[in-house]
């Protein structure tokens, strides 16, 4: 028998700026590839086989973090895609801790550097990625959301399936 699928673990978007960013997605990402709504990764990797162990630390965690404010502070040039940046000293405190509570189950990709991002285009030719970060970047005026929670997904070869959600703060 193989082993679960991973759990991935993104952030919870508000109703609004969820639709800004999956709507910029809808329109710029290749239509065959976006299988998946607009979401920044706080984990690519986390044990499919400890499913009930991964929700119960994620949520606990999480009740002891107020909703974070996040900042959009720019855009990436990816060089095959474009994305926007993500800052907030909160959540990268939450997330820091999250790691240390699963060190022994990260991949490397998942044990380097978090640089916070929502990507809305990849997998595109340089240039076509170089035009929107550009058209993007014109338009950009920094602006910031507050994060209700984090969703806990798993991975199913492509596209994903909700496994659970938890909410930031003492009431979730």
């Amino acid at each position: 028998m193989s082993d679960p699928a991973p759990l991935i673990l993104t952030l919870d978007f508000d109703p609004a700026t969820f639709a800004r960013f999956d709507g910029e997605r809808r329109r710029h990402f290749p239509e065959a590839l976006n299988r998946i709504p607009a979401h920044a990764t706080l984990f690519h990797h986390l044990p499919g086989d400890r499913e009930r162990a991964v929700i119960e630390t994620v949520a606990t965690l999480a009740r002891t973090l107020s909703p974070p404010e996040v900042a959009v502070t720019g855009l990436r040039f990816t060089g095959r895609g474009v994305a926007y940046v993500l800052d907030s000293e909160a959540l990268t405190g939450f997330r820091a801790r999250l790691a240390r509570s699963f060190s022994d189950h990260l991949t490397p990709q998942d044990r380097q550097g978090w640089r916070p991002h929502v990507t809305v285009q990849n997998k595109v030719a340089p240039e076509t990625a170089r035009a929107l970060h550009a058209d993007l970047e014109g338009a950009f005026a920094p602006f910031r959301f507050t994060a209700p929670g984090v969703l806990l997904w798993r991975y199913l070869g492509g596209p994903w399936e909700r496994v659970a959600r938890a909410a930031f703060g003492e009431n979730a």
